[in-house]
């Protein structure tokens, strides 16, 4: 996977909501490339929702983050909110 990418960041957002939004698209990544604690991932994807809590922004971030990464937010959280427990992975 191409790891020359650019996360899709809103300049906007404060420090603290950056990191928020930074550690939940690290989650994503860590999902693909190894293996995350679904709770993490879950809580990540909470304090994401914080700072993103439309559903379309939401849309639009994990759009532009798929396509430049090849990582999906919805199939990590799915997979996540399934087990629930323990540590999930989507790598092939």
């Amino acid at each position: 996977m191409n790891k020359q990418y650019s996360y899709p960041l809103d300049l906007s957002w404060s420090t603290e909501e950056l990191a928020s939004v930074l550690s939940f698209f690290n989650d994503v990544e860590t999902a693909y490339e190894g293996k995350v604690e679904a709770k993490r991932l879950l809580e990540s994807y909470k304090k994401f929702k914080v700072v993103v809590p439309s559903k379309s922004e939401e849309k639009r971030l994990g759009r532009e983050f798929e396509i430049a990464s090849g990582y999906s937010f919805y199939r990590a959280v799915q997979l996540a909110k399934e087990q629930e427990e323990g540590k999930i992975s989507l790598g092939k």
